[in-house]
């Protein structure tokens, strides 16, 4: 687990961004986002997660959260990057259609090289912080730049457009992930 990750209140909502290694456009495919929309439903499900907001971009994402029932949020987060580091790194072996395989796995195998805590592959960089968000204010202010993030990257006119986010589950529609707790 990279040194970076300090949640000094396990009981704290966490506000986390964390990228693909180089910045690399990963997520432009769903069958990838679709890994991590899994793997959150998983923690959501197994791991204690409440998800607040999230937002999957092309080349990093966003989440809100806070972990219950005696789980801690560093194992839980720890846990979640590895596995979709595996399995994505996985996905893009196996998937004929990959045009950019070659590429990607050389950018990952190199990333993995230069760290000491990664065998193979690393898929996401190790510089992220979770920071604590302490008022409802913050919370909002969060929240907001995450659902607005695709907005500001032009892929969609409205944040609810963009459907791998929470967006939708706070303008009053289904969003694709279950369970988003929705503060108002």
């Amino acid at each position: 687990m990279s040194r970076n990750y300090k949640f000094h209140n396990p009981e704290g909502i966490y506000f986390v961004s964390f990228a693909v290694v180089e910045w690399l456009d990963v997520f432009t495919r769903n069958e990838y986002k679709n890994i991590i929309i899994d793997s959150l439903h998983f923690c959501q499900k197994e791991k204690g997660m409440e998800i607040f907001a999230w937002c999957i971009m092309t080349n990093h994402m966003h989440i809100i959260f806070r972990c219950v029932k005696d789980f801690e949020p560093q194992l839980v987060l720890g846990d979640f990057k590895r596995f979709t580091s595996k399995a994505i790194v996985q996905a893009i072996i196996d998937n004929p259609k990959e045009s950019r395989k070659e590429l990607l796995l050389e950018q990952f195998k190199k990333a993995g090289s230069k760290s000491s805590n990664v065998s193979k592959n690393q898929f996401w960089r190790h510089d992220n912080r979770p920071i604590e968000l302490w008022s409802n204010k913050v919370i909002f202010e969060k929240i907001n730049y995450i659902h607005n993030n695709p907005v500001e990257e032009g892929l969609v006119y409205n944040p609810w457009e963009y459907i791998y986010s929470s967006a939708k589950d706070y303008a009053g529609e289904k969003g694709i992930l279950d369970d988003v707790i929705v503060i108002k």
